[in-house]
């Protein structure tokens, strides 16, 4: 009897060890939903991009806590419909235990539900306020929220005294998202929204709208969009020879933009923009000057460009993951309660400091505001 309850008990041992070892040697799965291809490619291609050659880089040293990591990607093309497809694929068939992206606020709205019922966590790619406002369980976002960008700019014509403004915003989820934050902020500091005009993400000339807000003269014009629009905007404001100082949202931070405007066109526009975009010209003791600058050299190694702040989107949704899996644990459920306690993570963005109220966890700090100055970004000090 004695002899069966010690091979009993030395069975259960190794099933235990063995169970262990499985465990430590494990896989952990990251679903990623980007816009690769279609008008929003130029989101979810370094998005993509990014996410992988830090999946590459973290194996190389030795996964999460002795877990190997594996990116299952999708590209969604920028279609909501489509991306509520993947999402439901990468949860029940690639079983994945966190979700990143989508690229774009309507696609990251259509995902909420799935990923709600699913208790999976989403860390969002895209800016939209309403993503995480009012909160949502298991749904986070690295962007800055659109009102953060909004007050930036607004801040700004404040020190220019410029009090009167022309809105022209895309129709999309992300352009409705920014009007409805600018017109609500503006009436609270004072400013007059004298023309409120709109144009559709396919549109491909926009000099009715401008030569309307020409006519009316305001101190500035607001541009909310993502490209192809804002470029095609500027272009057509230097092509009617308007001088009436031009805003774009933070959805152009890219120098992919002053590429599709034209730098002659380009020239003098101004806008909010992560840190990435100038941190050439940061403070070498800024918090976040060597992870930025880590960051730029590394994509450059690995794909022969400079990163974008839209790549950075997914770095820092990826240093949230990796950080709560380090701390907390690879469970969905322990991966979001490690997310929303994190505290003062340096990231691409800016720093993050999550809660229970609070999904998105940055502040004012995390933009600068830029200008186009002969092809590049210059900071405005």
């Amino acid at each position: 009897m004695m002899k069966q309850l010690l091979a009993v008990c030395s069975a259960v041992c190794v099933c235990v060890l063995t169970a262990t070892a499985s465990f430590a040697s494990g896989t952990i799965k990251i679903g990623g939903l980007f816009a690769v291809t279609g008008p929003a490619s130029f989101l979810g291609e370094p998005e993509k991009k990014t996410l992988e050659m830090l999946v590459k880089e973290t194996n190389s040293k030795g996964g999460i806590n002795g877990m190997k990591l594996e990116a299952v990607i999708y590209d969604t093309a920028g279609d909501a419909t489509k991306a509520v497809q993947l999402a439901t694929k990468l949860i029940k068939d690639d079983k994945v235990s966190v979700i990143i992206g989508p690229s774009t606020t309507g696609e990251s709205m259509a995902v909420i539900p799935v990923v709600e019922k699913e208790k999976i966590p989403l860390i969002s790619c895209a800016a939209g306020i309403k993503i995480t406002d009012p909160v949502k369980h298991w749904v986070f976002k690295t962007p800055a929220n659109d009102h953060v960008a909004a007050e930036k700019i607004l801040n700004y014509m404040t020190k220019q005294k410029q009090k009167t403004i022309a809105l022209l915003t895309v129709t999309d989820g992300f352009g409705s998202s920014g009007r409805e934050q600018l017109k609500a902020l503006a009436k609270q500091k004072g400013f007059s929204i004298v023309a409120d005009e709109v144009y559709s993400p396919k549109d491909t000339d926009m000099t009715a709208q401008l030569t309307k807000i020409r006519g009316i003269k305001p101190d500035a014009i607001i541009c909310w969009g993502t490209n192809p629009g804002p470029a095609v905007i500027t272009k057509n404001v230097k092509q009617l020879g308007i001088k009436i100082p031009l805003y774009m949202s933070h959805g152009v931070a890219s120098k992919k933009y002053i590429e599709l405007a034209g730098p002659d066109a380009a020239e003098g526009v101004m806008l909010p923009a992560g840190k990435l975009a100038i941190y050439d010209v940061l403070p070498k003791n800024d918090a976040q000057y060597k992870l930025l600058k880590d960051y730029d050299q590394s994509y450059k190694k690995a794909y022969g460009v400079e990163a974008s702040t839209f790549g950075g989107y997914a770095y820092d949704a990826f240093l949230l993951v990796s950080s709560a899996i380090t701390k907390s644990g690879a469970s969905a459920e322990q991966i979001r309660n490690g997310i929303e306690q994190t505290q003062k993570l340096v990231s691409i963005s800016g720093v993050f400091n999550m809660s229970p109220k609070d999904h998105n966890g940055l502040d004012l700090s995390a933009f600068e505001m830029v200008r186009v100055v002969k092809g590049d970004w210059s900071m405005i000090k």
